[in-house]
């Protein structure tokens, strides 16, 4: 009869258990990024009254005789689903959609979590703004100009410096794509102001030197007399100053001279060859370009107080094509130079984060810029993590290791900006399991209170 008695403890114990997991998930659920727990019971010992017998000649086999101790706690599981994302429209708001945590770091600790409800502290540092852990990722370095993104690197704690500079940068690639009308007539020697208006085709396009200065260059086609499918480009830079910019094109950078070169267009309308003014021809095939120097205003070079040139490439197109090349063919000359690549200088105004985790920052003067990535972590057992609190886990001996690494690799997911993961706790099945939870405590002290007045009956037996 004493064993009822426990068993029923055991249950009241054990329901109750059940009970506070319920209360956790209910009071949060609205808790970003938080995942509910499931307590799973088992049966506990058992006393056996007898033990089985195998069958013989006479009789059959006899099953064992047992008592049931009462029961147990197996697991309280953590419950990692997918919990529903909702748009906050605040950049540095990100939910994971998939699997993976981020990365947090509190000293030398290393924490991981699926909230991501962060921001930018004083020093620029993404961070959780409820209890400043810093996330982790790769930030870019610069090699040669050229920002370099180390994956496979240790992560580190992520800088976006709002408000920095991002250095002027010298126009090095002009790429050139107009039409030139075929229809337009030739210039005569000696012709009206008019006609040499009506045969010429400006291109105009502003460039960079290396102090951010901008210039204009202006390349005016004309038709080659006696040569229907040649043109004579001349190149000015920044036409109306009144310093000369003294300008001087040429197929070999060592050795530029003038301002004009000629194009040359197949019977189909495209590109063939350039010829610069020395007459030197250009390759038949592949990118077809002239480079052009100026002197820059204001700067010198050395102690003799020479100007600053520089050079930059002006590339017709391929040879060929039609595909952002310059051509010739019986229709509107257009005027279209598709990319330079100078700026002058700019501030960080805003920055953006793609599907990948991808910090890009965005400059006043237009230009972008990679500054880090955003690091993932999974685990082979995330139900074997620590929760540490603020909605924070640990690794354990059971969750294994964690991998981490960029998302969309090794099964991690896929990072949403301007969003965060709500709470996965759905209220109607918490309540469903509370009344069940209810029923079960109910029924243990029902049973508690049974064995205690079949106890009561057996002490007035003597009576």
């Amino acid at each position: 009869m004493m064993r009822s008695l426990y068993s029923g403890v055991a249950g009241l114990q054990n329901h109750q258990v059940r009970m506070d997991v319920l209360g956790n998930n209910i009071a949060n659920v609205n808790t970003t990024g938080f995942k509910k727990g499931r307590a799973n019971f088992q049966d506990l010992l058992y006393q056996q009254m007898s033990g089985a017998a195998r069958p013989t000649e006479e009789v059959g086999g006899i099953n064992p005789k047992e008592i049931g101790l009462g029961m147990s706690i197996a697991s309280i599981d953590t419950i990692h689903t997918q919990g529903s994302l909702q748009t906050t429209g605040i950049m540095t708001d990100l939910a994971i959609q998939g699997n993976g945590f981020f990365v947090l770091a509190k000293g030398d600790a290393t924490l991981f979590t699926r909230a991501g409800a962060f921001g930018l502290d004083s020093n620029g540092l993404l961070v959780n703004p409820g209890n400043g852990l810093r996330v982790q990722g790769w930030n870019a370095e610069v090699v040669n100009g050229v920002e370099v993104l180390n994956t496979s690197g240790a992560i580190e704690d992520l800088v976006i410096p709002v408000g920095s500079k991002d250095p002027a940068r010298a126009t090095e690639q002009v790429y050139l794509a107009c039409n030139l009308d075929k229809r337009l007539p030739e210039i005569p020697e000696g012709a009206a102001a008019e006609t040499i208006r009506q045969g010429t085709w400006r291109v105009e396009e502003k460039v960079y030197d290396s102090f951010g200065q901008e210039h204009t260059m202006r390349v005016e086609f004309v038709k080659v007399i006696g040569q229907p499918n040649q043109w004579q480009g001349t190149v000015t830079i920044d036409p109306e100053a009144e310093t000369p910019t003294n300008p001087a094109v040429g197929l070999n950078p060592e050795a530029l001279a003038g301002n004009t070169f000629t194009v040359e267009f197949g019977n189909l309308g495209t590109l063939t060859r350039v010829i610069d003014g020395q007459g030197n021809p250009s390759a038949e095939e592949g990118l077809l370009s002239m480079n052009v120097a100026f002197d820059v205003a204001n700067a010198t070079a050395g102690e003799g107080g020479e100007p600053t040139r520089q050079t930059f490439a002006l590339n017709l197109g391929t040879a060929g094509s039609v595909l952002n090349t310059v051509t010739q063919f019986a229709e509107a000359s257009s005027t279209k130079v598709f990319e330079q690549d100078g700026y002058g200088m700019g501030y960080l105004e805003n920055f953006k984060i793609d599907q990948s985790g991808m910090i890009t920052a965005v400059y006043s003067n237009g230009s972008s810029r990679t500054l880090g990535q955003i690091a993932l972590a999974t685990f082979t057992n995330p139900n074997g993590l620590e929760k540490s609190g603020e909605t924070n886990f640990v690794a354990s001996n059971n969750s294994g290791m964690a991998n981490i690494g960029p998302s969309g690799i090794a099964g991690k997911g896929k990072l949403i900006a301007g969003a965060l993961e709500m709470s996965n706790v759905d209220l109607a099945e918490q309540f469903t399991d509370m009344i069940v939870t209810q029923r079960g405590f109910q029924a243990n002290s029902k049973t508690i209170t049974t064995s205690d007045q079949m106890l009561q009956e057996l002490l007035t037996l003597k009576r």
